[in-house]
């Protein structure tokens, strides 16, 4: 075939993909009446991801599983805004990890609310402000970030998702790189990269902002400076970049919760997140740790805070496999209110790292 025959079989494709995506746009929104009137939630986070998955397993050509997502990530944030106004909060500003995560979750055609500290974005969701938010709560080099733990104990929202989003770190900067010297970046970012700053930039002047887009928005600024961030930041700021994926770590990956008013329904693969506050008395820790034995519930983590309530006084976070509404969890969460002060559910969702390969 010549090249302007292959186009035009690309156009007739293109103009068949358009309408399939009107006729699937009102088969959305007829669920979405049928759901309003069920006084049901539209978006549906345990669906959304059955969903990518079952279309990734039925992928048979050339597309990678990355690509379909991506593809049906936006086909699905369309909908969700031709339905309802749906705003998200997360801690921003633009071009942060944060906000990507939140890209990837929900697209691009929602609103989108930025946020600067991880507590306005509770707040913004707990006064019905933003229907869901998004933080980070831990990263597999630097551990868990406390604050969001933190914020669990004050206010009663719900885990409704995650997601996991791998993070490289570029040195941006205009000029000449040997020209540079100071940087800036978040201080989990530059613990992220430590091992390459002491080899490649030895003695560099480290400042610590309170993101990634503010270092570099400070970097476009300033002369003979660089910032460590992402690809977004670089993009927004017309930052070159002048070293790529400089993070210690190849696998170096960030997961993110998506909170809500609700948690979601079995999807048959799920994770269960709960709060435990321990009585003060020896072996507490023991007795709230003995039901998941019995039971054979693994225990996918726990990290312990304090109360702030009381000094000495400990909440720990627990994340297990499976819902809250299975029997096994359902006796589990009965024993340790038995032994704990304090049980609370923070949430079920599905387990993305569990059904991915």
């Amino acid at each position: 075939m010549t090249l302007a025959e292959l186009r035009a079989q690309i156009d007739l494709l293109d103009d068949q993909l358009l309408k399939l995506l009107h006729e699937r746009a009102e088969l959305v929104h007829e669920i979405g009446g049928l759901k309003k009137e069920s006084g049901l939630q539209i978006y549906a986070p345990e669906r959304e991801e059955q969903l990518l998955q079952s279309l990734i397993e039925r992928n048979k050509g050339r597309l990678t599983p990355e690509s379909i997502r991506a593809v049906y990530r936006e086909i699905m944030s369309a909908s969700l805004a031709l339905e309802k106004g749906i705003t998200i909060a997360y801690l921003g500003p633009e071009a942060t990890w944060t906000h990507q995560a939140a890209r990837e979750k929900f697209g691009a055609s929602v609103q989108y609310l930025p946020q600067t500290h991880i507590g306005d974005v509770f707040e913004q969701v707990h006064r019905h402000r933003a229907d869901y938010g998004v933080v980070p709560v831990e990263n597999s080099t630097e551990g868990a970030v406390d604050h969001t733990l933190d914020m669990f104990i004050d206010y009663d929202l719900r885990i409704c998702a995650q997601v996991l989003l791998r993070i490289e770190n570029h040195l941006l900067g205009k000029g000449d790189r040997a020209k540079i010297t100071r940087l800036y970046s978040h201080p989990q970012v530059f613990g992220q990269c430590r091992d390459w700053l002491s080899r490649e930039m030895p003695g560099i002047e480290k400042i610590e902002v309170s993101s990634t887009t503010r270092a570099a928005e400070l970097a476009a600024q300033e002369p003979n400076s660089g910032a460590l961030a992402g690809r977004m930041a670089a993009e927004v700021y017309q930052l070159p970049i002048l070293a790529r994926a400089i993070q210690d770590k190849a696998d170096n990956t960030t997961r993110f919760l998506i909170i809500g008013q609700q948690s979601c329904p079995r999807t048959g693969l799920d994770r269960t997140s709960i709060m435990l506050g321990l009585r003060d008395q020896p072996g507490a820790l023991f007795e709230a740790l003995r039901p998941f034995d019995q039971f054979k519930v693994s225990l996918r983590k726990i990290e312990s805070r304090p109360s702030r309530r009381k000094a000495w006084e400990y909440f720990f976070f627990v994340d297990m496999d499976g819902h809250q509404e299975d029997e096994l969890l359902m006796a589990v969460i009965q024993e340790l209110k038995k032994n704990c002060s304090i049980v609370k559910v923070l949430g079920s969702y599905p387990d993305i790292e569990r059904a991915r390969p």
